[in-house]
């Protein structure tokens, strides 16, 4: 195994292409690696959503000089991106599009995902991507019951605030030699608990804003003058003043929740929320910008779908209740920009991009930062790259008073480390008075105890270079040549680009060899019946005659390739790239035995 991780020369430190954050957490993790006092083998790397998370992982096994890297994610859509950032085939890979290697030699990856990868893909991995449902299960686990407790000796936790979790320990105590980083835009997890691991850098959220990583954010407050409601158990009208409304919502949960499903304060953060939308797409003069709502459950998502669309909005909802069918088609309408609004019980959450959103809507309660976070980051990516100045990296979150919001925005900005000044500039929260004119709104929640859980799911060297053609004479000739032929310029130029190899990776290559096997079996059982004039499609080689002869040939021939390289049948997902060689270069052989045995058969 080559262990490109430890012995290839990286342009990491000032590689212009790598942004400020994710250079200055490969220092942070070379230092605690190089550190040989420390103990610590743990440890946590926080950056804000559009910061560079991804690309941060990529280049972190380096710092640590990695014999082999897992990297574990929450959830199959997050392990699917990763994936793309180490697949050399991806020429948008983060090593290829940063220039992180110059040459082509690119650490093995290997993807675990059901039955589409085996043991012997993971012996020639250097760094292994899955998710941690793949995972689960401890050491009886299909694949980590077969591995040695050496065999990473680094695990990467996407969304590291997760890895307090049950699964992910386990995982950690079966390889307990292993360094461990997790990576998280939050160091809370929804419960509250804190993210494993020290804490060894982080980078605050007012310096990506003021650098073009992530949009300038504001917060907009609905704040009635006075409220009126009505408590269920005593059927006694109550009216409040502000404070009042914000001291009810900061103690008492069910008001909270009424203030969010009521009617009145509903169409108040609706109506909020449809002025924030048109005036960012009259400022920027961009009408692809966006609405994302959060709701508490499956009704609520319907009753705030049908609050936007009866105001000429075009808006859905995509559930976990839902299929998988019906969620996509919603996301497809997103993404042609055929929504204004988009609203999601925690549906929407890490790894989902969609830079188009700018208006964050809050009907839903958070009661705590991490899962607030998570939200208010749907609307942070950019939409113009490391532009602060634009008018388009604008991002909006509405809320209203009575739901306890104002908090977490408190603490978002103390979890920025901006000093007060920023507050203020980079993310100030604005209040935003419905009723004009001093008239008191009436609202009347009803309080209901609803028991539903808030969701809240090989070549080397080869280069392509520029010519010009007119300053060289020969090649001038053969282009006129070209010409003459019928040949345009941009069919030349089409056709020699068609020539740039696509990197295979092993685990493909093996991938290939496997699912082509049957059809090889099939292929040489026509081939021999056709030779020795039998009709594949009777009866008679099989003395049961259940079989046609073509099925049973068959099955003879796959006998014979178990046989040949040791094993069961049922098991060819596991056979190795080794073993697939063998079959290929021993197919003839086998071919030559299966005709014996039908010869002597027949005979």
């Amino acid at each position: 195994m080559t262990k490109a991780f430890a012995s290839k020369n990286v342009n990491i430190h000032g590689n212009d292409k790598i942004r400020t954050p994710q250079i200055e957490a490969f220092r942070a993790l070379e230092s605690h690696y190089k550190d040989q006092d420390k103990i610590q083998k743990e440890v946590g790397i926080i950056l804000p959503v559009g910061c560079g998370k991804s690309g941060c992982i990529t280049i972190t096994p380096f710092a640590f000089k990695s014999k082999r890297t897992l990297v574990i994610s929450p959830g199959l859509h997050i392990s699917s991106q990763l994936l793309k950032d180490f697949d050399p085939s991806n020429q948008t890979m983060f090593y290829r599009k940063c220039r992180i290697i110059s040459d082509n030699n690119y650490p093995e990856p290997v993807e675990i995902r059901g039955d589409d990868a085996n043991l012997s893909d993971l012996e020639e991995a250097e760094v292994v991507i899955t998710n941690i449902q793949q995972l689960q299960g401890g050491h009886e686990n299909r694949w980590l019951k077969g591995l040695p407790n050496d065999f990473f000796d680094l695990i990467l936790f996407d969304e590291g605030h997760h890895s307090v979790a049950s699964s992910f320990m386990s995982l950690k105590k079966h390889f307990p030699k292993a360094f461990i980083v997790n990576y998280s835009a939050t160091p809370l997890r929804a419960d509250g608990q804190l993210m494993a691991g020290e804490i060894i850098y982080t980078y605050p959220i007012f310096k990506a804003i003021k650098n073009g990583y992530v949009k300038r954010l504001k917060a907009v407050q609905l704040n009635p003058k006075t409220l009126k409601f009505v408590r269920d158990e005593s059927g006694v009208e109550v009216e409040i003043t502000l404070d009042e409304v914000k001291k009810l919502g900061e103690e008492d949960a069910k008001f909270r929740r009424g203030i969010v499903t009521s009617k009145e304060t509903l169409t108040t953060i609706i109506d909020a929320s449809i002025h924030e939308l048109n005036r960012l797409r009259e400022e920027t003069g961009e009408n692809k910008l966006k609405i994302i709502a959060s709701a508490l459950n499956y009704d609520h998502c319907r009753q705030i779908v049908e609050a936007y669309r009866a105001r000429g909005l075009r808006a859905d909802y995509v559930h976990s209740r839902e299929d998988s069918a019906f969620n996509q088609r919603v996301m497809n309408k997103l993404n042609q920009h055929e929504l204004d609004v988009i609203v999601q019980v925690r549906k929407l959450g890490e790894g989902f991009d969609h830079p188009y959103l700018s208006v964050a809507a809050i009907f839903s309660i958070f009661n705590n930062l991490s899962p607030f976070v998570q939200f208010v980051g749907r609307i942070m990516r950019v939409i113009e790259q490391n532009n602060a100045q634009s008018i388009l990296n604008q991002g909006v979150v509405v809320f209203h008073a009575g739901a306890n919001i104002a908090k977490q925005w408190g603490d978002f900005q103390q979890f920025s480390e901006a000093d007060k000044e920023f507050f203020d500039q980079l993310l100030p929260l604005e209040d935003f008075t419905p009723d004009k004119g001093g008239d008191t709104r009436t609202i009347e929640p009803t309080f209901c105890d609803d028991t539903d859980k808030i969701e809240v799911k090989s070549q080397t060297d080869v280069t392509l270079e520029e010519i010009s053609l007119y300053e060289d004479t020969e090649a001038l000739e053969a282009l006129k040549t070209l010409q003459r032929k019928g040949y345009s310029e941009e069919e030349v130029s089409l056709a020699f680009k068609s020539l740039e190899p696509i990197y295979v990776t092993k685990q493909r290559e093996r991938q290939a060899k496997r699912s082509s096997l049957d059809s090889l079996a099939m292929n040489e059982a026509r081939k021999l019946l056709g030779e020795i004039n039998i009709n594949p499609n009777a009866k008679g080689l099989d003395r049961t005659f259940q079989k046609t002869n073509l099925i049973y040939v068959k099955s003879l021939i796959d006998k014979k390739i178990n046989t040949l390289v040791s094993m069961p049948s049922g098991s060819r997902s596991d056979f190795s790239r080794s073993q697939l060689d063998m079959i290929e270069s021993n197919i003839d052989k086998i071919i030559e035995e299966v005709s014996e045995v039908i010869k002597n058969g027949k005979n």
